[in-house]
């Protein structure tokens, strides 16, 4: 198999370290040419408007849109905004999941914090049955899903971190941050089901 992984700006070494340890090919991709052979990306955390203006510049928004109507697309913090239909500003956005979110919904660096997450989907990529210990830093918040958009874990107060719309995946936090790779590997069976 073969992903990409969305490397204009942000966090996407510690994406692909994870999926070159599961045995995946990973791209790096700056380029529309690059998606080409791919059967899924990650569109990693960083900042969301610096990683639409560089989609701008690189000339990659609409091949994004149209990969994302055919292929698996997983945004992480910042790439959960790019992947969405609404993010409370305007900034190019790649307007392929029906949710909204709020940018920085918990504060500034200095609040960023980390909380298990019980997350029923992981079941079916391991044996292990425990909570997702999540990283959030700067982190989005998922608040709001259209119709067709399953919400995939909640914060204790019942605040939307992970969702999933289709083979469009969008998480508030940075599994690429821990250890745990189920995210990963949930993220390779929704690249890799067929239509």
């Amino acid at each position: 198999m073969r992903l990409g992984v969305l490397a204009l700006q942000g966090d996407f070494i510690e994406h692909i370290a994870i999926l070159n340890r599961l045995g995946v090919e990973a791209v790096e991709v700056r380029l529309p040419g690059q998606l080409e052979g791919l059967e899924g990306i990650i569109i990693p955390g960083g900042e969301s408007t610096t990683i639409g203006k560089l989609a701008v510049d690189f000339q990659l928004l609409e091949p994004l849109r149209n990969f994302g109507k055919e292929k698996a697309i997983w945004g992480t913090c910042a790439g959960a905004i790019f992947l969405s239909k609404d993010a409370h500003r305007n900034q190019p956005l790649l307007d392929l999941m029906d949710i909204k979110v709020e940018r920085n919904a918990f504060g500034r660096q200095v609040e960023s914090f980390e909380a298990d997450l019980t997350v029923p989907a992981l079941k079916g990529v391991s044996a292990e049955d425990k909570p997702f210990h999540a990283i959030f830093i700067r982190a989005p918040l998922i608040s709001a899903v259209g119709k067709g958009v399953e919400v995939l874990a909640k914060l204790e107060d019942g605040e939307i971190v992970a969702a999933q719309q289709e083979r469009l995946l969008a998480t508030s936090f940075h599994p690429e941050l821990t250890k745990d790779d189920r995210f990963h590997r949930y993220f390779l069976k929704l690249a890799d089901a067929k239509e």
